[in-house]
């Protein structure tokens, strides 16, 4: 967790349409009220796949927050299942971002690229790369996000 940098103050994000797995139309309006970790990946990318069973660990050991893989870029709906199935994920939603605008107004270089949001839906820290992100660490930092702390 030491590449989380927290920002001095908490950075609006631009609204965005975003698909699911089914090209039915999605927001992340529909986190609003929780504090969420937005993940932007891809199917290609190795060092997000790697880290893709800790979010979903993550989910699972903290529902009170919402983690939200946003699949940015090319990724064909059939590779996403399959890397799913495969990788055993089972909490995560699947959402899509096939031409990776909110990566762009969001400066998304390079995947992955991980943002807290708070609950008035504003990015306030930023991991850049990949991170075991159910470990002790990355779980005490966010229980006390929660927390209000």
């Amino acid at each position: 967790m030491r590449k989380l940098a927290f920002h001095e103050a908490p950075v609006a994000i631009p609204a965005a349409e975003l698909l699911t797995i089914d090209d039915q139309p999605a927001s992340l309006g529909a986190y609003a009220g929780k504090w969420m970790v937005l993940n932007f990946w891809a199917t290609w990318c190795v060092p997000c796949r790697e880290e893709m069973p800790s979010l979903d660990q993550l989910q699972a050991d903290m529902p009170e927050i919402a983690v939200v893989p946003l699949a940015t870029g090319a990724n064909e709906p059939a590779a996403i299942r399959r890397f799913y199935d495969q990788a055993g994920l089972k909490n995560l939603p699947i959402l899509r971002d096939p031409r990776a605008a909110l990566g762009r107004q969001m400066g998304v270089m390079a995947m992955p690229v991980t943002v807290i949001v708070n609950p008035e839906g504003e990015e306030v820290a930023r991991l850049i790369g990949d991170a075991v992100w159910d470990s002790d660490n990355a779980k005490a930092i966010l229980k006390a996000l929660v927390a209000g702390g």
